[in-house]
């Protein structure tokens, strides 16, 4: 049995607050439950995919030695701006020089003997034939005055056989004589085995000038040093990754989609980007390059977005969030969402209040 207060002012209270709890039961009861209400409103709609990316490298340049040797200066830094041409790095190349300035001297040597063929081997040449040829006429002569007094009696047969002798080493040193011409002469065989070696020689010389140059790497093109795992004094061997180069290109931006959203998705949307470490700081992007296939491990597609004007802050790697406009309306009515029922399926509705009573209302979305 509940017992009342004494006080006269209690016990007023008390059943006022009885009263008002009633009243409140009954007006529930009677109203219904009560719900919150919001505003249809006009104006611009906007539909997005929001993923999370990075600042895509277009590729990586990794720079090796061709040559075993020791390292004795690294020109360039990790971050540093590279140029075309630029010297990044060089290995001891004494020996490299050396080689070279011999094949210099062969080279030399054999330039001098193609020379002295043209200037003195030829010239002596011809003269030694032209002497040639006119000892066998000489002979010749002597042979046929020889036969003649032989033939008449004035002579004995052993004359005639020295003049034969005599003419036939005439002969053969003619033609001695005209196989040297010949050889000297520019098609000749001596010429060409000296040109074959003066090739030899340049081409010995080529060799020795390019591993010199591999004791240099210089840069291919205009980047940026993202990694140096060299230092002086350092002995490295050919394919060992020395320097890795980014190499300057307009800057994109790389995202894996979920593959549910690719009907979304189309060349040439924009997008608004914030570096996770500049969150404050946006940018804009646009869509270049969806994948033609999805990956099926991730169950997603990569997509990739041009930065036309890049922050200065930006650099390669970053996260970045990414917000890509997929729909966009200049005036549309608007609800939240909060407030659609049956969202998913083919007859959304919401409850709509007219002349103070709700009402259900199916809406086309």
């Amino acid at each position: 049995m509940l017992s009342l207060p004494k006080s006269p002012l209690l016990r007023y209270l008390l059943l006022a607050a009885v009263v008002l709890a009633i009243g409140l039961a009954a007006r529930q009861r009677l109203l219904g439950e009560s719900l919150p209400a919001w505003p249809v409103v006009e104006g611009e709609l906007r539909q997005s995919i929001v993923a999370s990316g990075r600042v895509r490298t277009p590729q990586r340049i990794e720079m090796s030695a061709q040559l075993a040797g020791r390292v004795v200066a690294v020109a360039v830094r990790e971050g540093d701006a590279v140029t075309p041409g630029q010297v990044l790095l060089r290995l001891d190349d004494a020996e490299l020089k050396a080689a070279r300035a011999q094949a210099q001297a062969g080279l030399a040597q054999s330039e001098a003997r193609l020379r002295q063929v043209a200037e003195l081997a030829r010239p002596v040449a011809e003269q030694g034939r032209l002497q040639a040829e006119a000892n066998w006429q000489q002979a010749k002569k002597q042979y046929e005055r020889t036969r003649e007094l032989v033939n008449r009696g004035f002579y004995s047969p052993a004359q005639l056989d020295e003049a034969g002798r005599a003419l036939a080493v005439a002969e053969s040193q003619l033609k001695s004589g005209e196989a040297q011409v010949a050889s000297n002469r520019p098609e000749g065989a001596d010429a060409q085995a000296i040109r074959a070696a003066l090739d030899q020689a340049r081409a010995t010389l080529a060799l020795a000038e390019a591993r010199l140059a591999y004791a240099s790497l210089s840069a291919p093109l205009a980047g940026r040093v993202l990694t140096r795992n060299v230092e002086p004094g350092d002995t490295v061997q050919p394919g060992k990754v020395l320097l890795v180069l980014a190499p300057e290109a307009e800057t994109e931006l790389t995202v894996q989609i979920d593959e549910k959203n690719i009907g979304l998705l189309a060349l040439g949307q924009t997008a608004r980007v914030s570096a996770d470490a500049y969150p404050q700081q946006n940018f804009a992007a646009t869509v270049a390059y969806i994948a033609p296939a999805v990956d099926a491990q991730r169950g997603s597609v990569e997509v990739r977005l041009r930065v036309p004007e890049p922050p200065a802050y930006l650099k390669n790697e970053m996260t970045v969030s990414i917000d890509i406009d997929t729909a966009r309306r200049a005036s549309a009515l608007q609800i939240p969402a909060e407030a659609l029922r049956d969202a998913s399926s083919a007859a959304p509705w919401v409850m709509v209040v007219r002349e103070g009573v709700a009402q259900k209302q199916a809406l086309r979305l």
